[in-house]
């Protein structure tokens, strides 16, 4: 279980500050893109101005746009763009290479015909920023190298991610270094509540036992007395609770199963299931299973047979009167597979998954009546997990409940 929760905060620390570092890098590249993509906007929106005034007649270089002026001199020299002026049916009337050389007219047409087919009047084509403009005269459109710019920004987004993946890994090992400090009062009370739950159980034993045992000596002295027979059922129930909470307690620790072996996953179920299928006919219900032959299970034998045991044993109580129960378990995927389900009639389907809950009851006066103690589930769910695997459960309309666990 420690291992779980650690597991999770490391978890939740590392969603939380990568979705921080996923924003703060989105937001960064968002508006340096915006901020670029307006100066490269404003810049063909002056150009292709200074074209139209002055169309067919270029200047070299071209005049100074906007907040460039004074800002660097050399400006007007570095910028490289070219006109595509078109009629109002597309057709290329002209085309103005003035202030670049490395665009022949056969491209700069194909580059026009593209743009045009695109539908917009603003945007990226390959390594220039174009504005289309449409007037009486036809339409023009102005094509600017943006080459530096979009480097700068693919730079800008490699450089930042690589920094936020390097930031991730960071924070990742130091989470991972003082993930065992932060939950240290968790283990310690942990630790308290399963040494109060041993040392309570064993504490218990003693008069339980003793009480059951003068129940016993009572019950030859006055045969058939209502009363004493409620006291060793109640005695009965009591040893089994405690070893029950006992055992779940065990399971909490890090290592439940200092002994684990490789055995035969069908002969333990055949073993488990066997008392049951005879008191499920006993009952007068129905039994059936199917379990796979040669299917093999790393753990511990016992555990995986009494959470076999629990599943069967609430199948058998619970089920209605003429009921049906049935065990299958199968590998799929890999992964072993045990299904057990039984008819009955559930009032409230709406919470399935709190069965698995400590000390839960759905229906409190039937469950008296079976003996149930509301801990078997909870062992079941244990078992799978120190196992590597999941409990769930599911219900047809309310008529069926399915039992699942995959090893």
């Amino acid at each position: 279980m420690l291992k779980k929760i650690q597991r999770r905060f490391i978890l939740a620390a590392m969603a939380a500050f990568g979705t921080v570092m996923l924003l703060i890098i989105v937001g960064i590249n968002a508006a340096n893109y915006y901020r670029t993509t307006s100066m490269q906007d404003h810049l063909t929106a002056a150009l292709l101005s200074n074209e139209q005034t002055d169309l067919g007649k270029p200047q070299v270089p071209p005049p100074p746009v906007g907040d460039m002026r004074g800002r660097n001199p050399e400006a007007a020299f570095m910028t490289r763009f070219f006109t595509v002026h078109c009629d109002a049916d597309g057709r290329v009337r002209e085309v103005l290479r003035d202030y670049i050389s490395s665009v022949d007219e056969e491209t700069a047409k194909t580059y026009a015909q593209a743009v045009l087919s695109k539908g917009r009047e603003k945007g990226y084509y390959k390594d220039y920023r174009y504005l289309v403009s449409r007037s009486e005269r036809g339409i023009s459109i102005l094509f600017l190298n943006s080459a530096i710019q979009l480097q700068s920004m693919r730079s800008l987004l490699l450089v930042s991610l690589t920094i936020g993946l390097f930031s991730l890994l960071m924070v990742f090992f130091l989470i991972l270094l003082f993930s065992r400090r932060a939950i240290q009062p968790y283990r310690k009370n942990l630790e308290r509540q399963k040494q109060f739950i041993t040392d309570a159980g064993h504490e218990l034993k003693t008069p339980i036992t003793s009480i059951a045992t003068s129940a016993d000596i009572a019950a030859m002295e006055h045969e058939g007395d209502e009363w004493i027979d409620n006291i060793r059922k109640q005695a009965a129930r009591l040893t089994k609770l405690v070893g029950d909470m006992v055992a779940l307690s065990r399971l909490d620790e890090e290592t439940p199963f200092p002994e684990k072996c490789r055995f035969s996953m069908s002969e333990a179920a055949w073993e488990a299931a066997e008392p049951f299928a005879v008191l499920a006919k006993a009952q007068g219900k129905i039994y059936s299973q199917s379990i796979e032959e040669n299917l093999m299970l790393y753990g511990d034998r016992s555990s995986i047979q009494r959470m076999i045991s629990i599943l069967l044993d609430n199948a058998v109580r619970y089920s209605d009167d003429g009921g049906e129960i049935q065990m299958h378990i199968y590998r799929r995927r890999g992964k072993i597979c045990v299904e057990v389900s039984n008819t009955c009639d559930l009032a409230d389907i709406s919470d399935l998954d709190r069965l698995f809950d400590r000390f839960y009851r759905m229906d409190e006066s039937r469950s008296s009546a079976t003996g149930g103690t509301g801990i078997g589930l909870s062992m079941v769910r244990s078992i799978a997990e120190t196992h590597g695997g999941r409990a769930s459960v599911q219900s047809d309309s309310g008529k069926r409940i399915c039992f699942n666990v995959t090893l």
